[in-house]
């Protein structure tokens, strides 16, 4: 898989639905009911970061649920390619880009979502063949106002922002014409993984689709 191939499936992942919820989760036994309720709620492309023991096992319990399309986020290394793509991993999800990294995803055939915050970080991707990409992180590296100062130059690079995207700020993200959609953890609170609110976070998943 090309970069350029990798680029168009992330494309059109990302196209699935305007938000991919970021996922953090500690408890296997919550990945099935999760990933069940944002699928009802129309977020079908799930992000499980790879920031905890249970990632990889959570990765494999989604990757049977019916109609979601999971893939792993924070991936740093070939090794974490590997185990993603190993565990049920349809897609992966980087803070930035290496060669490194890259290649591994092409030897995988794992598309890559890969992160940039600059547009000399954009540029570089879009060489290599990547014309979609993350935008990380996001409200840090100027918000908004920032990834439309970079869409004028580059106007064939489309985004998904991640890292302090919210219910209340992502309508100025999805209004820009160079995002197509946006990652954010606030559809999966943990406290109502904990209690088990699975129909809280579904009516959440839906209120995010609007």
């Amino acid at each position: 898989m090309t970069p350029q191939d990798q680029s168009k499936s992330a494309r059109d992942i990302a196209g699935l639905a305007p938000v991919i919820p970021v996922l953090v989760l500690d408890d296997v036994s919550h990945a099935a009911p999760l990933a069940e309720a944002l699928v009802a709620g129309g977020l079908p492309a799930l992000e499980v970061t790879l920031r905890t023991p249970a990632a990889l096992d959570c990765i494999r319990a989604m990757a049977a649920v019916p109609g979601g399309v999971v893939g792993a986020g924070t991936l740093l290394t070939p090794a974490d390619v590997k185990a993603a793509k190993a565990a049920g991993a349809t897609f992966g999800v980087s803070p930035g880009a290496t060669d490194t990294l890259i290649q591994a995803c092409v030897d995988e055939d794992l598309p890559l979502l890969p992160g940039a915050a600059t547009a000399t970080e954009a540029m570089l991707l879009l060489e290599k063949g990547f014309d979609m990409l993350k935008f990380f992180p996001a409200e840090a590296s100027g918000g908004a106002a920032a990834l439309k100062a970079i869409g004028a130059p580059i106007p064939q690079i489309s985004f998904c922002p991640t890292g302090g995207v919210s219910l209340k700020n992502k309508a100025d993200y999805l209004g820009l014409p160079n995002v197509i959609c946006v990652g954010g953890s606030w559809v999966a609170p943990k406290d109502m993984m904990v209690a088990g609110d699975w129909a809280g976070i579904e009516q959440l998943a839906r209120e995010a689709r609007t």
